[in-house]
């Protein structure tokens, strides 16, 4: 439990960039593109830098990183606010998308180490990210109602919460494997890349479609509903809430259904639930939103212990990609999105999306369950 508070500390930082993009809009005149170009930076650095902390946790055990690299996230994002130099703050984000990326392959091998294979624990892990995502926007409305953006050195508080919780967390995890009978050692299966690959691709496409709507989608609610900041900010929360709760269904879905069924049904709702937010206006927008949610967040755990057990024997490698490279990678995406939206409207610059749940599907198709990937071997 507490690493998955610690993880809901650190993934804040993700949705608070996005959070911030209508207030960078408002107070300084920045354009679609320029806005979509801020979730860029710490995407960018964060698909970079991810697989590469990933192979250094397959190496060796780097507990370090998981306390430094949650203030490192937070620091980059209570930067962002202080300067108006656009230079400067795509900086600083940039260095909060390198903490965010050193923080997910660790913890994620330590996660699955304290789960010992459970699809429902990994989900609990997961959900307290997704429980940061949810918190961000309300965060983010609240101090900037307060003093605007330059208020933004408040939002490092999260990140020293989440720094003295991963210390606690490790000795938890540290205290119950020392306890632990000592059985035999299991010896990991080979490696599949080509499922680990065709997975990766699904899970950019899904990827895509968050960032996008994510990035958008207060700019986008607000016009469609005519509700103003307020009916944007309540949009991106339905968004990132919704999730908290599709993480944990995942995971009981999975232990009932198996996990390539519940993915596929998963992908398969996608296609008409971003259709209904692109298309459907009014307030029934965000039942949309809603079901939107639910579709790209029941797979989310289940892809990062698919991954895992695709790749045996380089858990820290699948685990920075499914739950950081692939993810990150949704972010080079909304700078496209943005030219478009300036060119077009953000309408039609959202359409696109319809389609890409559909190709992960068809990737997901044959994909089938890993053999022999229930329990991670004991280090």
């Amino acid at each position: 439990m507490l690493l998955a508070l610690a993880h809901a500390c650190v993934d804040l930082y993700q949705g608070a960039v996005a959070a911030l993009v209508p207030f960078f809009v408002a107070e300084r005149a920045y354009t679609y593109a320029a806005a979509s170009g801020v979730v860029l930076a710490a995407s960018l650095l964060s698909s970079v830098v991810q697989p590469v902390f990933g192979a250094l946790t397959d190496r060796w055990a780097l507990p370090w990183l998981l306390p430094l690299s949650t203030l490192v996230g937070g620091a980059g994002v209570a930067l962002a606010g202080l300067s108006g130099s656009y230079a400067l703050t795509l900086l600083v984000v940039g260095l909060s998308g390198i903490g965010v990326a050193a923080y997910h392959p660790e913890a994620a091998r330590v996660a699955r180490r304290a789960s010992r294979g459970s699809h429902t624990a990994m989900s609990w892990f997961s959900l307290g990210g997704n429980l940061g995502f949810a918190t961000a926007p309300l965060l983010v409305a609240a101090i900037t109602a307060t003093g605007g953006l330059g208020a933004s050195p408040l939002l490092v508080v999260p990140a020293l919460a989440g720094a003295v919780l991963c210390v606690a967390a490790l000795r938890g995890v540290s205290a119950i494997e020392a306890a632990a009978p000592k059985g035999p050692r299991r010896e990991p299966g080979p490696d599949d890349w080509p499922s680990f690959l065709r997975l990766s691709g699904a899970i950019v496409c899904r990827s895509v479609v968050f960032v996008g709507l994510a990035t958008f989608i207060s700019l986008y609610a607000s016009r469609r509903t005519g509700g103003g900041e307020a009916a944007g900010t309540a949009a991106l929360f339905v968004l990132y809430l919704g999730g908290a709760v599709g993480t944990v269904a995942g995971g009981r879905l999975a232990a009932r259904f198996g996990r390539m069924p519940v993915v596929r049904w998963s992908y398969a709702l996608t296609v008409l639930a971003v259709a209904g937010v692109v298309l459907v206006p009014g307030p029934s927008l965000y039942a949309f939103v809603v079901l939107t949610s639910a579709g790209l967040y029941v797979p989310f755990s289940l892809h990062i212990t698919l991954g895992q057990d695709f790749l045996p024997r380089r858990v820290g490698t699948a685990g920075g990609v499914t739950l950081g490279l692939t993810v990150s990678v949704g972010g080079l995406a909304s700078p496209l999105i943005g030219a478009l939206a300036d060119a077009t409207s953000l309408r039609t610059a959202l359409a696109p999306l319809i389609a890409l749940p559909a190709l992960g599907w068809l990737l997901l198709r044959t994909l089938r369950e890993p053999d022999g990937g229930a329990a991670p071997p004991r280090p």
